[in-house]
C-alpha cells in the first residue's frame, strides 16, 4: 500500500475517534453542569475547563464560562479540538482515499460534515445546542463505523483505518483519566468518576464488570486494565497490536508491533502486580507517552512517503 494511503486512512481513523470521544465527553459534561453536580461536589473537575485542558485549549479555558466552552468543542471550525473540525479533517482524507474506502463510508463522512459546516440541525443555537450536537456526533460515528465494518475488505486499509481510531480512542481515555484521577491519596475524585463513566460511554460496562461502587480508582482500573471493554487502554492495545500485526509483513522486525507488545505486557503486568487503590496518574502519564512514541514509530516504518506536515492534528 502506499505510504501516502496508509496515512490517511490512518488519520481519518484518528479524527473520527476524536470527534466521537469529544461528543461523548461533551454529553457528559454537559448533563453533569445541568444537574448542579458540579455545585453539588466542588471536586468535579471533570467538567468545560477540564475539557478543554484535555483538547490543549488551557489558556482558553481561563476566559471560557461553561457555555460558551461547550459551544466552542461543538461547531467552531476554527478550533482544532472541535467535532467539527475534527470532521472536516475526516473529510479532507475521506476525499483523499474515496477509491480504497466504499462510496457508503464516504457518503456518510461528507453528508455530515456538511450538516455541521451548515450549523446543524433546527435547535442547536439554543442553550441545549452541544448536547444535541453531541447526540447527532455519536450517532453519525456509530454508522460511519459500521458501515467501513460491513463495506471494506478486511486488509491493510481496514487495519490502517482501525489502528488510526484505536490509537486515538487509547489516548483520548489517558487524556480524560489524567485530568479526572487525585494525584495524592485524596478521594476527592469520586464526585467526577461517574461523569468519566458516562463520558467514555462506560457506565452500563461497569456496572456489570465490577461489583466496586463508581469510585475514581475502581474506575482508573476499569478504564485502563479491563479487556473485555473494547475501549479501556489494555483493549486497544490489545486491538492496535492485531492491526499492525497484520498489516506489517515482517511484524517480527517491525518496531511499532514490539513497542505496542510491549506496552501490551506491561499493562497486563500493572494489572496483575498492582494492589487496589495503588496510584494510577504516573501509570497514565508514562502510558500515554508510549502511545506517542508508538505514533511515531508507525509515522516512521510506514508513511516514509507521505507529504511532510499532513499529518491532521
Amino acid at each position: 500500500m502506499l505510504a501516502r494511503i496508509a496515512h490517511d486512512l490512518y488519520w481519518l481513523g484518528r479524527n473520527l475517534a476524536r470527534a466521537e470521544f469529544t461528543a461523548r465527553a461533551v454529553e457528559a459534561v454537559f448533563q453533569a453542569e445541568v444537574q448542579g453536580a458540579s455545585d453539588a461536589m466542588p471536586s468535579v473537575s471533570f467538567g468545560s475547563s477540564g475539557l478543554l485542558a484535555m483538547l490543549g485549549d488551557d489558556a482558553e479555558r481561563q476566559r471560557s464560562d461553561s457555555a460558551e466552552a461547550l459551544a466552542r468543542l461543538t461547531l467552531d471550525a476554527r478550533r482544532p479540538g472541535s467535532m467539527l473540525a475534527s470532521f472536516e479533517r475526516a473529510r479532507e482524507g475521506a476525499r483523499t482515499v474515496r477509491d480504497v474506502i466504499s462510496a457508503e463510508m464516504w457518503e456518510a463522512i461528507n453528508t455530515t460534515t456538511l450538516s455541521l459546516r451548515g450549523g446543524g440541525q433546527s435547535g442547536w443555537a439554543v442553550p441545549a445546542g452541544p448536547y444535541l450536537a453531541a447526540q447527532y456526533i455519536k450517532q453519525r460515528t456509530a454508522l460511519i463505523w459500521g458501515v467501513a465494518s460491513r463495506t471494506m475488505l478486511r486488509d491493510e486499509a481496514k487495519c490502517f483505518l482501525d489502528a488510526g481510531g484505536t490509537i486515538e480512542v487509547s489516548d483520548m481515555v489517558l487524556r480524560m483519566l489524567r485530568i479526572a484521577l487525585p494525584r495524592s491519596e485524596d478521594a476527592s475524585a469520586d464526585g467526577h468518576a461517574l461523569i468519566l463513566l458516562q463520558a467514555v460511554g462506560g457506565f452500563h460496562a461497569y456496572l456489570r464488570a465490577v461489583t466496586a461502587p463508581p469510585n475514581a480508582h475502581p474506575v482508573a482500573r476499569f478504564l485502563l486494565f479491563e479487556r473485555a471493554y473494547p475501549d479501556s487502554v489494555a483493549a486497544c492495545a490489545d486491538s492496535l497490536h492485531d492491526a499492525f500485526a497484520t498489516a506489517d509483513a515482517g511484524p517480527r522486525n517491525s518496531k511499532p508491533v514490539l513497542r505496542v507488545s510491549r506496552l501490551v505486557a506491561d499493562l497486563d503486568f500493572q494489572r496483575r502486580a498492582l494492589p487496589d487503590g495503588a496510584e494510577l496518574s504516573g501509570i497514565c502519564e508514562r502510558t500515554q507517552q508510549e502511545l506517542a512514541r508508538i505514533d511515531g514509530d508507525v509515522a516512521e516504518r510506514y508513511f516514509a512517503g507521505a507529504t511532510p506536515g499532513q499529518d491532521r492534528r
